[in-house]
């Protein structure tokens, strides 16, 4: 009996580590992948490819992408478009052109050395069922291929692209098929990119705004961004409750260490600096307000008083100018009284 006893424990003990074990799948397979940082020559290549060939169509185009890595991280640098056709009735019929891709490559190669073939793009917007043959295609260049997807529409909020490796995924049949894994992915330079990119960016921006109003712009757009990440949460959380969707264990840890992470508003503490914080702040443009204020004041006085003397200065000169004048002209009656009395002398 006790044998048994320890055979089940045994057993009980070997199924939560197995459980363990699938649970944590997900997050081994995301840890083995890289981070995705593209780099902006790739967004204005893959922007510039668009609209040479499909804009104004519901068709998408595709690409070769090249980079290196760098600093644990994935960086996409460069980029060139492939001929590449499907047909829309039937997504699974598509042509790409490898041979075009392999000479494109060649030359590039000729170019930089470090650059290697990292994976591809599509303008889905959204992933497609041809993906997984092309991304199969593309894993004859490179062991681990990334697909990044760019939504070439414009948008003010989100980042214009999603990243995507491909996994092995085990069938009920028991056979095992690929299928894509969202990897994190964010925009990055190196120094000299930015200095290009800012050089770009002089004809977009309004160079008559102010420093104030471009700041309070950039934060009411991380705020509208941040409300629209809330509400994706919360639509989530919805779902998996009504049922619609299933439970990602790895999803929740992260909710729950955000709400970790956040303060507690309930403190007095916290309130009592807060509201410390407020004051002394209101108070910094308060003070900032009376002085602003007290020195228009003066200097209007100062205005007005300077006018003011203008004024005096200029009553001032009229006058002797006046005075001069009217010297002048008696000096001038003097000399012509003595002139005729000179001549009467003379006559007589």
């Amino acid at each position: 009996m006790a044998e048994a006893k320890k055979n089940e424990k045994d057993d009980k003990k070997t199924e939560k580590q197995e459980d363990k074990k699938e649970a944590d799948k997900p997050s081994e397979l995301k840890k083995n992948k890289r981070d995705v940082v593209v780099h902006p020559i790739v967004l204005l290549g893959v922007v510039d490819h668009y609209n040479r060939v499909a804009k104004g169509t519901t068709k998408r185009v595709v690409g070769t992408l090249l980079g290196e890595v760098s600093d644990y991280d994935l960086h996409i640098t460069n980029c060139f478009a492939v001929p590449f056709e499907e047909d829309p009735r039937d997504p699974q019929v598509w042509f790409l052109d490898h041979n075009y891709h392999e000479q494109m490559f060649a030359m590039f190669k000729k170019v930089n050395q470090k650059e290697r073939i990292v994976g591809w793009y599509s303008t889905g917007p959204k992933i497609k069922p041809s993906d997984l043959s092309i991304h199969e295609l593309y894993r004859r260049y490179c062991p681990e291929p990334v697909l990044v997807v760019m939504d070439v529409q414009p948008k003010d909020l989100e980042l214009p692209m999603e990243a995507y490796y491909s996994v092995q995924e085990q069938t009920a049949d028991e056979v095992f098929k690929r299928t894509f894994l969202h990897v994190p992915s964010t925009v990055g330079a190196f120094e000299a990119e930015e200095v290009g990119v800012e050089h770009l960016l002089r004809d977009i921006k309004n160079a008559s705004a102010s420093t104030l109003a471009v700041r309070v712009g950039d934060k009411i757009g991380a705020l509208k961004g941040l409300a629209m990440r809330l509400k994706e949460i919360s639509q989530y959380l919805r779902d998996v409750v009504n049922g619609k969707l299933p439970t990602n264990q790895e999803i929740i840890y992260q909710l729950q260490e955000i709400f970790n992470l956040m303060p507690d508003q309930d403190s007095e503490e916290l309130v009592r600096s807060l509201a410390t914080e407020t004051n002394d702040m209101m108070l910094a443009l308060y003070l900032g307000s009376m002085l602003r204020s007290t020195v228009a004041l003066h200097n209007l006085i100062n205005n007005k008083m300077k006018n003011k003397k203008l004024k005096e200065k200029g009553t001032d000169g009229k006058d002797k100018k006046s005075e001069d004048a009217k010297d002048k002209k008696g000096d001038d009656a003097k000399k012509d009284g003595e002139g005729d009395d000179k001549g009467k002398d003379k006559s007589k």
